[in-house]
């Protein structure tokens, strides 16, 4: 039940976490185009990274630190659902090169944060 209890924390830590990111970069950026998405995965991705690296071979915390941090936090963090709609709606909105670009930056950065993340 622990375990259980610390994702549900974690999930809700990254939930608004997300909310406030989107929110505030689409204030400074503009809602043309899914920044906030693309920079919650990226950022979600480098941090997670880090963590994982780090818990390898600095930190050995608990079960559920490891799954607060990572299966929580950062699971609700990260979006991939959120990703796919916006691809969507900019495809809907006829800016199918736009989406194109997206998937591709999206698809490159998280995964070369990731590993930056893993070398950091």
């Amino acid at each position: 039940m622990k375990l259980i209890i610390a994702i549900a924390a974690g999930g809700a830590l990254g939930a608004v976490a997300r909310h406030y990111v989107t929110f505030q970069v689409a204030t400074w950026l503009g809602r043309d185009f899914p920044w906030g998405t693309l920079l919650v995965n990226i950022l979600g991705s480098f941090i997670l990274g880090v963590l994982i690296e780090t818990m390898a071979l600095a930190w050995s915390p608990s079960q559920e630190v490891r799954a607060l941090l990572t299966v929580g936090m950062l699971g609700a963090f990260t979006t991939f659902s959120t990703f796919s709609l916006d691809t969507i709606l900019l495809i809907e909105r006829g800016q199918t090169a736009t989406a194109i670009g997206y998937m591709a930056v999206s698809l490159l950065l998280s995964v070369s944060a990731l590993f930056l993340g893993l070398r950091a």
